[in-house]
């Protein structure tokens, strides 16, 4: 099981970092919505917004994922976290599929090569983003730095 460190002192500065993510995203998804809005679902056509291929499905998706992102950095804590790693294993999944299949009728998304990159480099960021800001009570956190630097550690289950 991967370990998180919990009450990363960092922890702001990549919620924040995860939130403006999620921030361009829905304004990317806005903007593209304007300008898709009337074509149909999956369309192929020359469509950009900031810079950016879309489509109408890629709009509406963005859209959902950057309010789900940004909304979710806003609560906070644990909520973040595991959207924040959700979102990571979304957009890089995305990424990879679409550089597979861009140049066939898979392209549903209607991705173009600065897409896929930019898909991967917002699924590193929330990656990054999900791995150091867990949050946990302080209890748990003197537990966990027992347990790394050796000393004994309150244990709820024998180890096997």
């Amino acid at each position: 099981m991967a370990h998180f460190p919990l009450n990363h002192p960092l922890r702001p500065l990549y919620r924040t970092l995860a939130g403006l993510t999620g921030t361009y995203i829905l304004i990317f998804g806005c903007v593209s919505l304007t300008k898709t809005v009337g074509e149909t679902l999956f369309a192929r056509e020359s469509n950009w917004a900031l810079g950016i291929r879309t489509n109408l499905a890629f709009a509406i998706a963005s859209v959902v994922w950057g309010l789900i992102v940004l909304v979710a950095n806003l609560i906070g804590g644990n909520v973040g976290h595991y959207t924040n790693l959700a979102g990571a294993v979304v957009f890089m999944v995305t990424g990879i599929y679409m550089v597979a299949f861009m140049q066939t009728a898979g392209n549903f998304l209607n991705f173009s090569v600065s897409t896929a990159i930019l898909s991967l480099v917002f699924g590193l960021v929330l990656l990054l983003a999900g791995m150091y800001d867990k949050t946990g009570s302080p209890q748990r956190v003197r537990s966990e730095q027992a347990f790394k630097t050796g000393g004994s550690a309150p244990r709820t289950a024998p180890r096997r």
